[in-house]
């Protein structure tokens, strides 16, 4: 048996996530992905880029103090490779590759800015293929804190994919026009009209958070009337009955609200009565890649 560490890095609207993986290989069997170690840092790097159209400074040196850890992290676990990949925050900000060469400079830590086509690619090489059945259609909906990517897939394969400016940060900063919903309603009811034997796939941290309080068991869907429920709930709550009653973190209270409603229209515009929830992310994907390209 052979064991390897791999981490990557994924740089949000949101936050900045790092996993570390264990990759464990075994002469004539399956090699098999066991996740070590996850920390997640609440840097809102969406709050500068569209509001002011850059990182501003005090972002920008939270990112190296996180990425100073990060690496110092990986050193204890032993990690061999790693990657860090950013989305649509620096994407957007005007000075995202400046930031960039300043963290490499500060930590030797490079990240590489990739569009919404090559997030959804990268997620699609996750875990999510275990759970795709042959035989069946679904709509995958990854929503950010920047944009939210949809994927469809027909019998295991990606027939078309879309991102939209669409995510939980820009919506807490009241940064959605009504044409970018309209177009996120029209591209779901086009491309999912007439599909047979269809269901819906959700990732990302507030589907994760919605799934762990339902209690259910790891495999069984949301149904539409669940999430409606907590929809309409949650509108109601306050920041802080959520983070004492529920145990949320404050960067999650604030924007579970709007990432349920873009889950919640996702079912509503595909007519699909329920969500399931593979728990895997843009992270997991990166793992994945890394090790189809260097082993």
């Amino acid at each position: 048996m052979k064991v390897k560490k791999y981490a990557a890095i994924d740089i949000g609207s949101n936050a900045v996530r790092l996993l570390i993986c264990n990759i464990i290989e075994q002469k004539g069997k399956p090699t098999v992905f066991s996740k070590n170690a996850i920390i997640r840092v609440p840097i809102r790097l969406g709050a500068d880029s569209f509001v002011f159209g850059e990182i501003g400074e005090e972002n920008q040196q939270r990112m190296i103090d996180a990425m100073h850890a990060y690496k110092l992290l990986m050193k204890v676990h032993g990690v061999s490779q790693y990657l860090a990949y950013a989305t649509s925050a620096l994407r957007e900000a005007n000075n995202g590759h400046q930031f960039v060469d300043r963290v490499q400079k500060a930590t030797g830590m490079n990240i590489e800015i990739i569009d919404g086509q090559r997030e959804a690619e990268i997620i699609a090489s996750t875990d999510l293929y275990s759970v795709l059945k042959p035989n069946k259609n679904y709509l995958f909906v990854d929503v950010g804190g920047g944009s939210t990517e949809l994927t469809v897939y027909s019998k295991g394969e990606i027939l078309i994919s879309k991102s939209f400016k669409l995510g939980t940060v820009r919506l807490l900063k009241k940064m959605v026009s009504k044409q970018v919903w309209d177009d996120y309603q029209s591209w779901i009811e086009t491309h999912t009209n007439g599909l047979n034997n269809f269901s819906i796939l959700g990732s990302g941290g507030t589907i994760n958070t919605l799934f762990k309080l339902s209690g259910h068991k790891l495999g069984k869907p949301l149904s539409l009337g669940y999430v409606e429920k907590q929809y309409n709930t949650l509108k109601k709550m306050s920041r802080k009955k959520m983070m004492t009653r529920l145990k949320l973190n404050p960067d999650r209270a604030d924007v579970i609200v709007q990432a349920t409603h873009i889950y919640l229209l996702a079912m509503q515009h595909a007519n699909a009565s329920k969500i399931h929830v593979p728990k895997v992310g843009l992270a997991d994907g990166m793992v994945k890649y890394m090790y189809k390209k260097m082993g």
